[in-house]
């Protein structure tokens, strides 16, 4: 089965080996049929060094703590 992968902005780096990256989607309201936007925060791990405001692609894995369930390529 493949991995999904999602393109977002780190947020936070404040955490040893784990960033906050913030995923934004579009959505259609059902009724009204107008786009709206929905962001999501994910805990990713990544050994390297990236500052806020980069632009990432995670990816799905195994978990590796309680939050952790993605990873920077």
């Amino acid at each position: 089965m493949p991995k999904k992968k999602l393109e977002g902005i780190i947020v936070s780096n404040k955490m040893e080996k784990t960033v906050v990256v913030k995923v934004e989607t579009l959505k259609v309201h059902p009724k009204y049929r107008k786009r709206y936007k929905v962001s999501k925060n994910y805990k990713a791990h990544s050994e390297k060094d990236l500052q806020e405001g980069d632009k990432v692609i995670i990816q799905e894995t195994k978990p590796m703590s309680k939050d952790k369930r993605w990873k920077v390529l």
